[in-house]
């Protein structure tokens, strides 16, 4: 069987990971429908040997279709993603719109897909930092039992969009002509500095994304009572976060078992010799479908406790590779069926 598939937000830059992620893994489409604001529609984007208009998103855009990636911020999804589910395509949602509805699953396939077979039309990935995240977590997860962590993440500008991913490549050239940088996609310089602000900020002096990390997190694994506290930090590397963890377990953590747990599973790659160098970055995970996982030592602060640095491609396991994952588990699992030639 074959699929219909849209992507709305197909001019942006997870859009575009999209459709390059869609054909990569051979997902079985008989047509594919790109999707994005009247701004964008009767644009062509081309893939290899293939060219696509973009069509206007709009509801009757969905009557044809079986499957709906969304990837076009959070009031678009608000909008568009209830009229997809209506008419009976699933909408797979990048944004966070829907992430905290407890109706709605939010889903990273290599953790929970049973959450998927639950799903009423709409489908939420995670937010980028908790997918990267939780690849080195939540393996050690189920052999000690996670109570709480730490986090500092080191967020690769690809996170705000391909207008962030040009601002930076655009002041990293003046600054080598000697010109006058400037800025307007942060609220301050992003070469060759640290912006520890990624979203806006609530009254408890955290952001709205280091929130998310908590939150999503407790969803996900389904403990409403885990602990976490993050600093999420903008960082003047184009593509791939990087997180640095420090997390308590219930049980004694054992070094080696731990690496042995990180090693097999299938959403990370351990990469942890440090006397020879090696341990992840983001040059080498940009690209990447796994999240590399490394520095693994035993906490000197946590009793049980473990730090790690996980990195892991921000458009794909954090948005794109995750969504078409899900797309793939509805599939596999029998969950969706074609709609008849309209």
């Amino acid at each position: 069987m074959s699929y219909r598939v849209g992507i709305v937000g197909a001019t942006g830059a997870v859009g575009q990971e999209l459709i390059e992620l869609l054909h990569r893994r051979n997902f079985p489409m008989s047509e594919l429908v790109l999707l994005a604001s009247s701004r964008s529609a009767g644009k062509t984007i081309t893939w290899q040997d293939k060219t696509w208009t973009v069509q206007e998103a709009k509801p009757e855009a969905f009557d044809s279709l079986d499957i709906a990636i969304f990837s076009a911020g959070g009031s678009t999804s608000t909008e568009l993603c209830p009229e997809a589910a209506k008419r009976d395509c699933i909408a797979i949602d990048n944004s966070s719109a829907f992430r905290m509805d407890p109706k709605v699953p939010l889903v990273v396939p290599e953790i929970n897909p049973d959450a998927a077979r639950s799903h009423q039309g709409i489908i939420a990935n995670p937010n980028c930092s908790t997918a990267v995240a939780l690849m080195g977590l939540y393996p050690l997860h189920r052999e000690f039992g996670l109570k709480r962590f730490f986090a500092a993440t080191y967020q690769a500008v690809s996170g705000s969009g391909a207008a962030a991913m040009q601002e930076l490549e655009d002041q990293l050239r003046a600054w080598g002509k000697g010109e006058a940088i400037t800025y307007s996609e942060y609220p301050h310089q992003i070469a060759f500095n640290l912006i520890p602000h990624v979203d806006v900020f609530y009254e408890d002096g955290y952001t709205k994304e280091e929130h998310k990390m908590l939150n999503e997190s407790r969803k996900i694994l389904t403990m409403p009572g885990l602990k976490a506290s993050t600093t999420c930090v903008r960082v003047p590397v184009l593509r791939a976060h990087s997180i640095a963890i420090n997390a308590e377990f219930e049980k004694p953590v054992d070094l080696q078992r731990a690496r042995q747990v990180v090693g097999s599973f299938e959403g990370a790659e351990l990469v942890d010799t440090p006397a020879e160098n090696k341990y992840p970055m983001p040059l080498d995970f940009s690209g990447k479908e796994k999240c590399g996982v490394g520095r693994m030592r035993i906490d000197t602060a946590f009793d049980n406790g473990l730090s790690l640095w996980v990195v892991g491609d921000q458009l794909w396991k954090g948005a794109a590779l995750n969504a078409v994952q899900i797309a793939e588990l509805l599939v596999a699992d029998k969950l969706i069926s074609p709609k008849a030639t309209v």
